[in-house]
C-alpha cells in the first residue's frame, strides 16, 4: 500500500472499518508549526514592538515586591524619619510601575492583534482555498462535517486562543523569567529555593500530558462527527422522513452528541485533578522559601540577609502563582488550539496539482474521452470502457435510464472525479494538465440542477467567475440569455433601494426561484467563457414557467461551444448534433437523433415512449 493510501484511509487498511468515514490528513506537530511560523513570518515588526512591551510589563511587574521588602527593612529599623521617606517614595514607584505595567500590557496585546489578526486570516484563507480546491469525492468521503468542522470550529478554537490565550501565556512567560532573575538577584540562595519547586509541578505536567493530548484529539473527531451527522440530517432531511427514517437519525445525532459531551466531561475531570495538583506544588514552593528565608534571617545558612529581602523573595514567588497556574491550567486551551492547528494545516498541506503555463485554452476545444471507466465503493463500477471525440463546436447529448451512468461521465470531463481508468484529454492535453494551469480562466463548466445562490447582489453573484466584465457586460449577458427582465424586476430587500443587479440575493437577500437560479448559473457559465460545457439537468424546470427561458438560455450559451449534455429529457437530446445512448455504464449507441430514431433500437424505443 503506498504512503499516500496510507495517509487517507484507503479501502483495505488493515483493521479500518469500512463504514467509517475517511477522514481529511492530520498534519503532524512538526508540519503545523512550520505552518504557524510562515502565517507569521511577515508580520515580523509588530511582533517585535510586542515583545518589547510583554518586556516592559514584566519588568514593570517586579518593582512593588521590592518597594515592599524595603519599606519592610525600613520599618524594622531604628530610623522612623527614613521609614516616613521609604514608604512615600516606594508609593510613588508602585504607582507609576502599575501605570507603565498598564500601558505596556495594552500596548503589547494590541501590537500582537496586529501580526496575530492578519497571520489567522491568511491561514484561514489557505485552508478555504485549498478546501475549495479538494476533489468533491475526497470531500464525500471524509464527510462534509469533517471539512465544516475544520474551517468552523477549528479556525474558531484558534482565534480564540490567538486572542485571549496567547497574550495571557506571553505575559506569564516573562513574568516567571523576570520573577526567577529577580529571586536570584535576591539572594542565590532564596532563588535556589523557589527553584527546587520545578520538579513538582514537573510532575503535574508528566501526568497530565500524555492523558490531555488523546482526550483533546478525540474531542474535536467527536466534534467532527457531530457536526456531520447534524449535516446530513439537514441535508436529508426530507429524505429520512420520506422514508420513515427521522427517528434512527436522530438517535444518531443524540450518540455523537452524547460522544462529544462525555469528552468534555473527561476534560473537565482531568482539569481538576491537574488543578489539585498544582495547589499542592504551590505550597511546597513557598514553604521552601519561607522556611529557607527564616534559616537565612537567623544566619544559620552563612550570611544572614534581611527580613525584608525574605519578604520580597516570598512576594515574588507569590506572584508566581499566576503566571504558573495560568500556564498550566490554560495547557487544556494550547492542547486543544494544537489539535486545532495540526487539523488546520492537513487541509492547507494537501498536494495540488502543479501548474503548468505552457497549457493554452483555446476559444472552443476537440473533447477526448478514451476507455473511461470508474467505480465506487472500489468494486461498484458504473462505467466501463467509454470511447468519445466531441468535435470543437459540437453539441453531444448523453441519454439513458437512470442509473446509466450518465451524471458520472459528466462529473468525470467537468474534472469533478477522478477517472478509475482511461483518461479525458483537451485538444490532446490531459484534463488535469489542462485544470491545473487554468490561472483565472475556467476550460470546463459544469452547471447541475443543484444550484447555489451566493448570499450578495446579483452583480455579486455573476463576477464571481470574472472580475473584469463592468455592468454593460452583465446586461449584454443577460439580455442575451433573456435574463434581464426578472433581473430588472427584482426590488429591494428589508427597505432597501435596490433593484436590478443591486438586488441582495441569497440567505438573507430577495429569495430567488430555482429557475432564475438556474438562469443566473448559466450567465456565469457565459461570462466564464469556457471550452468545455458539461450541462447536467441544468435546465431541469420542465413544466415551469421558466423552462421554455432556460431552454432557450442553455442554447444560447452551447453556441459555437463544445457541450455535452446529460439529457434528462429528450428534448434537449433533439437538438443535439448527436446522440450517445448509454446502459448499465456503456455506451450502446451513437449518432444523430434521426438516425437512431430510424435504426429502431434502444433509443427509438425510449424517444417512443417519451413522445408517448
Amino acid at each position: 500500500m503506498s504512503a499516500e493510501q496510507q495517509q487517507q484511509g484507503q479501502p483495505g487498511q488493515p483493521g479500518k472499518d469500512p463504514h467509517a468515514p475517511d477522514l481529511l490528513p492530520v498534519a503532524t506537530a512538526r508540519a503545523a508549526a512550520r505552518r504557524a511560523w510562515l502565517a507569521f513570518a511577515g508580520h515580523r515588526r509588530p511582533l517585535a514592538v510586542a515583545g518589547l512591551m510583554f518586556a516592559l510589563s514584566g519588568a514593570a511587574g517586579l518593582v512593588a515586591p521590592v518597594v515592599f521588602g524595603r519599606i519592610v527593612d525600613a520599618v524594622t529599623s531604628d530610623a522612623a524619619t527614613d521609614a516616613r521617606e521609604v514608604v512615600w517614595w516606594g508609593a510613588a514607584a508602585i504607582v507609576v510601575a502599575a501605570l507603565v505595567e498598564l500601558v505596556a500590557t495594552t500596548a503589547s496585546v494590541t501590537f500582537l492583534a496586529r501580526a496575530g489578526q492578519p497571520a489567522l486570516a491568511g491561514l484561514r484563507e489557505d485552508v478555504l482555498d485549498r478546501a475549495l480546491h479538494l476533489d468533491h469525492q475526497r470531500v464525500e468521503a471524509a464527510g462534509e462535517g469533517d471539512l465544516l468542522s475544520r474551517v468552523g470550529d477549528d479556525v474558531r478554537v484558534l482565534t480564540d486562543a490567538l486572542n485571549q490565550i496567547v497574550p495571557l501565556l506571553v505575559r506569564s512567560l516573562v513574568a516567571i523569567v523576570f520573577t526567577g532573575v529577580g529571586l536570584f538577584a535576591l539572594d542565590w540562595r532564596l532563588g535556589l529555593a523557589g527553584l527546587a519547586t520545578l520538579p513538582f509541578y514537573a510532575l503535574g505536567l508528566r501526568w497530565y500530558l500524555p492523558r490531555s493530548g488523546p482526550i483533546y484529539r478525540a474531542e474535536r473527531e467527536a466534534n467532527g462527527a457531530r457536526a456531520q451527522a447534524l449535516v446530513t440530517a439537514i441535508h436529508g432531511s426530507a429524505t429520512l422522513r420520506a422514508f420513515g427514517l427521522g427517528g434512527t437519525h436522530r438517535d444518531r445525532v443524540s450518540a455523537s452528541s452524547w460522544q462529544a459531551a462525555n469528552l468534555y466531561l473527561r476534560v473537565v475531570d482531568l482539569l481538576n485533578r491537574f488543578g489539585a495538583r498544582t495547589n499542592r506544588s504551590e505550597l511546597i514552593g513557598l514553604l521552601l522559601v519561607l522556611g529557607t528565608g527564616f534559616f537565612l534571617v537567623r544566619g544559620d545558612l552563612g550570611t544572614p540577609v534581611t527580613v525584608g529581602a525574605v519578604t520580597t523573595a516570598a512576594l515574588f514567588f507569590h506572584r508566581l502563582f499566576n503566571p504558573l497556574g495560568v500556564i498550566l491550567m490554560v495547557f487544556d486551551e494550547v492542547q486543544s488550539a494544537g489539535a486545532s492547528m495540526t487539523r488546520l494545516a492537513g487541509v492547507a498541506d494537501m498536494p495540488v496539482a502543479v501548474a503548468r503555463p505552457d497549457v493554452r485554452r483555446p476559444a472552443t476545444a476537440r473533447l477526448e474521452i478514451s476507455g473511461v471507466g470508474h467505480a465506487y465503493d472500489g468494486d461498484r463500477w458504473v462505467l466501463a470502457d467509454v470511447d468519445l471525440v466531441v468535435e470543437p463546436g459540437e453539441r453531444v447529448a448523453v441519454v439513458g435510464a437512470t442509473g446509466a451512468g450518465k451524471s458520472t461521465l459528466g462529473q468525470i470531463v467537468a474534472g469533478r472525479i477522478d477517472p478509475a481508468a482511461g483518461d479525458v484529454r483537451i485538444d490532446g492535453v490531459p484534463l488535469a494538465d489542462v485544470l491545473a494551469a487554468r490561472g483565472g480562466d475556467v476550460p470546463v463548466a459544469l452547471v447541475t440542477q443543484e444550484v447555489h445562490v451566493f448570499a450578495g447582489t446579483v452583480r455579486d453573484n455573476l463576477t464571481l467567475v470574472t472580475d473584469d466584465a463592468d455592468d454593460a457586460r452583465l446586461w449584454s449577458v443577460l439580455e442575451r440569455l433573456g435574463a434581464a427582465g426578472w433581473v430588472r424586476a427584482l426590488g429591494g430587500h428589508g427597505g432597501e433601494e435596490a433593484s436590478g443587479l443591486d438586488t441582495v440575493v441569497g440567505e438573507g437577500g430577495t429569495p430567488l426561484t430555482t429557475a432564475q437560479a438556474q438562469h443566473l448559473a448559466l450567465a456565469r457559465v457565459e461570462l466564464a467563457d469556457p471550452s468545455v460545457v458539461v450541462l447536467d439537468e441544468a435546465t431541469a424546470e420542465a413544466g415551469s414557467a421558466g423552462a421554455r427561458e432556460l431552454e432557450r438560455a442553455a442554447t444560447a450559451v452551447t453556441d459555437g461551444r463544445t457541450t455535452l449534455t446529460i439529457a434528462h429529457r429528450l428534448t434537449q437530446a433533439e437538438t443535439a448534433d448527436r446522440v450517445l445512448v448509454m446502459a448499465g455504464g456503456r455506451v450502446v449507441e451513437a449518432g444523430p437523433h434521426a438516425e437512431l430514431v430510424a435504426a429502431d433500437g434502444v433509443y427509438a424505443r425510449l424517444w417512443a415512449a417519451w413522445r408517448g
